[in-house]
């Protein structure tokens, strides 16, 4: 777990970043202290100055760790960080409050290939599940229900059982602070807060104020011990005929969401903690920005990890060399995975994508069980992903697709 920040004493620290299992140099790995990043040479070696108790070393692909400051400061220190691909079950706002929910989740985890959570810290609705200290969430009513007593706590208990945690801030939808501040909210032509087909109101991407509150909350997630932050609905509605605070073009929602991105990695640099975020599975299709400001190449720059909903079900148009995706799910998963990593030139250990763990709603209505489960896990798998995401809204999950372990192999490695 990664050190909470403090101002410290200015000093230097140098270091060579190996890979624990081959011994191979990392080049690009991350080397922070407060607000100063440096990269690894292509031989491993990194010299870092700032401020801090210690240095936050961490790479895509890996587990991150922290240097204490007086191994590194005389002499040079030998980082060696475990591979790790996170293969990780969602579990909701509520679900992460329910010890029925929560305690099957862990029981399936501890006795298949899968090694991480992906939880709600700011859900669907707005709702923050943990006390914030942010003041905006408590006039907003995003406090009205607290699901997690004790973040750092829970987070914690999650830890000792050897989990890799992502806290998902669901960012721009925001039904509570869109409602309680309507100077915040996206608004229809007469002016009047904008509902979508969910009846739930969206805060405005361009007011800074908006920006600032959700990188607010990503900063208490990584305080409490998260591994990675990961951003959700970062993006602008998907609707015509809705009103913003400044000009609606592509160019302005690219740069919001870009811009967003980037200020939340500056602001989250001292927690050494991963960054990612969710986009649509068509976004790595369209050249333009799908109307929503995320355009792949710019988000990919921004952070750690990009998450694909590869839903095959989203997939309504079908894809590029494949117009059934609910009836192969595997190529919906295969091509738009080549498809991104072909456009953004990148390694595919930056990407990690959400799969499909629940019934068709958009064509035949099948369930997706075992074969559909492990045909879309073996596509991510053979590209090369960081791992992958299962989803079910209702935090349903069986062992259907997965791999059975013993305990001591889960022990010997995770890459």
């Amino acid at each position: 777990m990664a050190l909470t920040p403090a101002l410290g004493i200015a000093a230097t620290c140098r270091g060579r970043v190996l890979d624990a299992k081959s011994g191979k140099p990392i080049a690009g790995a991350l080397a922070t202290m407060g607000n100063t990043v440096v990269q690894t040479n292509a031989s491993g070696n990194f010299r870092i100055s700032g401020r801090g108790d210690a240095a936050g070393i961490r790479a895509d692909g890996y587990l991150r760790t922290d240097v204490p400051l007086d191994s590194c400061t005389r002499d040079k220190a030998v980082v060696k960080l475990m591979p790790f691909r996170p293969k990780a079950l969602y579990l909701s706002f509520y679900a992460i409050g329910t010890p029925s929910l929560r305690d099957r989740a862990v029981q399936l985890i501890q006795k298949t290939q899968l090694n991480a959570l992906v939880i709600d810290v700011k859900g669907d609705r707005g709702m923050i599940a943990y006390p914030s200290a942010i003041p905006l969430a408590k006039e907003d009513g995003a406090q009205s229900v607290l699901t997690v007593p004790n973040l750092k706590a829970r987070v914690e208990q999650l830890h000792q059982l050897h989990l890799y945690l992502i806290a998902r801030i669901v960012t721009f939808k925001d039904d509570a602070l869109a409602s309680a501040k309507p100077g915040l909210a996206v608004k229809t032509k007469d002016g009047k807060v904008w509902h979508d087909s969910e009846h739930m109101a969206w805060t405005d991407p361009f007011k800074q104020e908006v920006r600032n509150y959700n990188i607010e909350v990503a900063v208490e997630a990584a305080q409490a011990g998260f591994d990675e932050i990961q951003f959700d609905y970062v993006r602008f509605p998907d609707s015509k005929g809705v009103v913003f605070s400044e000009p609606d073009n592509e160019v302005s929602r690219v740069n919001t969401i870009a811009g967003f991105l980037a200020a939340a990695r500056k602001r989250l640099n001292p927690y050494n903690v991963f960054l990612s975020a969710d986009i649509f599975g068509y976004v790595c299709w369209n050249k333009n920005d799908t109307g929503i400001g995320q355009k792949l190449e710019r988000v990919a720059k921004e952070v750690d990890y990009v998450s694909p909903m590869l839903y095959p079900s989203t997939f309504q148009y079908g894809i590029p060399g494949d117009r059934n995706p609910v009836e192969n799910p595997v190529d919906v998963i295969r091509l738009t995975l080549a498809r991104a990593r072909e456009r953004t030139g990148l390694d595919p250990v930056h990407f990690r994508p959400w799969l499909q763990a629940f019934r068709d709603y958009a064509f035949d209505k099948r369930q997706f069980g075992a074969e559909e489960i492990n045909g879309q896990i073996h596509a991510a798998d053979h590209f090369g992903s960081d791992g992958w995401m299962l989803w079910n809204p209702r935090n349903v999950y069986t062992t259907a697709g997965l791999t059975l372990q013993q305990p001591e192999e889960k022990t010997k490695g995770q890459d």
